[in-house]
């Protein structure tokens, strides 16, 4: 009789965990993102926009790695790193150039980026 008990038991459980990771399946996630800018205090019309792109459970949990990443001053496209965004391109002006660059410098030096890019619309350096 034990047996068959535990049998049935072991069927029971095993449908119950069936059940389970058939709901976890199913859940939706929200997609988010954020577009937003980093400027110069001292030179707001110098700045460089990042896009962060998150998914969100219905709990309102983050799901997986949350992808930020700058847009290229110029061709508007993916750069992983805020330096990339100079690639190709440069100013004429000396004085010009070293305010791109001083923009730059500051964003790398900013502690929490991650939540900056997905939470600000602005951020001054």
């Amino acid at each position: 009789m034990k047996s068959i008990e535990a049998s049935a038991n072991a069927v029971f459980a095993q449908g119950k965990k069936e059940e389970v990771e058939k709901v976890e399946e199913e859940e939706e996630y929200t997609e988010h993102q954020n577009e937003m800018y980093f400027f110069l205090w001292e030179h707001p019309e110098y700045r460089i926009s990042a896009v962060g792109r998150w998914l969100e459970n219905h709990k309102g949990e983050v799901i997986e790695d949350v992808d930020t990443y700058f847009l290229h001053v110029t061709k508007g496209s993916r750069c992983d790193s805020v330096g990339e965004c100079l690639d190709g391109w440069s100013e004429q002006d000396e004085e010009e150039e070293e305010k791109w660059e001083t923009l730059c410098k500051r964003i790398e030096e900013t502690h929490g980026l991650e939540k900056i890019i997905c939470d600000e619309e602005s951020f001054g350096v």
